[in-house]
């Protein structure tokens, strides 16, 4: 007696789009292709995740302070503006930052108060504007619990690619490679539906919203739907649904942007989540402590 992939993933508290992948990676006793649907046996038992051993006790942790910081909640206007200030600044200097942008953090807090940086780029002046502008707009999204969806997505990518006006808010139509990057984005036909089933996998997902989130981040820049911005609208994006969750944003940052890179790498060569995942889980922890501190 065998079963389908979304029996399979109601069974085990997972989404589809990872059944599929442990089916294709042999992980599951006795699964097997029939044309284009897998068969697994109804008794298979679900692979263990060595992953989850690894990072349990961390997000346990961050579950009790997360627990700890929503006693304190509603914050007041006072309060929120004191732990987000600070962040903005230094949020738009990293993001940026990882992909190239050259102004240093000081000079991205003098472009967001509306200064001039001398014998800088118009497009760097543009891309801290955008990517605060952007940071805002998902802020309100948060507020009021704005589901994920393509839309939402191009309206965020739309403002943060202010300096390619005719790119703003619309999948690429030609092929592109990531320079020194072990993994290929899909073929521009593949977007769409790619997309499609990127936003479903997450919205059925059941794990922890941090591994949730690190899947999605990977998969998301796999695809690499537009033709440039996508790693601050990705950042964004990650942002958007952990404070939709109650926790903190996180701001990855530029002196870690190797270990951030190889863990685009692990997860495309060994289908390993982990490094992704304890960066974020890491980040988490770090800005909850930042915010416990500042309220107790």
């Amino acid at each position: 007696m065998y079963i389908t992939v979304k029996q399979a993933a109601e069974k085990w508290g997972i989404s589809d789009r990872r059944v599929r992948i442990l089916c294709s990676e042999d992980k599951i006793n006795g699964a097997f292709r029939e044309g284009r649907n897998w068969k697994i046996p109804y008794d298979a038992v679900k692979p263990t995740d060595s992953r989850v051993k690894s990072t349990s006790n961390l997000l346990t942790i961050i579950d009790e302070k997360k627990k700890e910081l929503d006693s304190r909640r509603p914050l007041t206007e006072g309060e929120l503006e004191r732990l987000t200030e600070e962040f903005i600044v230094e949020y738009t200097y990293n993001s940026n930052a990882i992909e190239g942008n050259t102004l240093t953090l000081r000079e991205t807090d003098m472009v967001l108060r509306g200064l001039t940086i001398d014998k800088k780029p118009l497009k760097d002046h543009l891309e801290a504007v955008g990517q605060k502008d952007a940071f805002d707009f998902v802020s309100e999204l948060v507020k009021d619990n704005v589901p994920i969806s393509e839309g939402i997505i191009k309206q965020i990518h739309f403002l943060v690619l202010a300096d390619k006006r005719q790119d703003r808010g619309v999948y690429r139509k030609v092929p592109v490679r990531i320079m020194g990057a072990k993994h290929e984005p899909v073929q521009p036909y593949l977007i769409l539906p790619q997309m499609e089933e990127l936003l479903q996998s997450y919205h059925e997902s059941t794990e922890h919203i941090i591994p949730k989130l690190a899947r999605f981040h990977i998969e998301f820049e796999g695809i690499h739907p537009f033709i440039d911005g996508n790693g601050r609208t990705g950042r964004l994006l990650v942002n958007l649904e952990l404070m939709k969750a109650g926790y903190p944003p996180i701001d990855i940052k530029f002196t870690d942007r190797m270990s951030y890179y190889n863990a685009f790498d692990e997860y495309h060569e060994k289908h390993n989540l982990f490094s992704m995942e304890k960066l974020f889980a890491n980040y988490v922890n770090e800005r909850l402590d930042t915010y416990l501190k500042m309220l107790f």
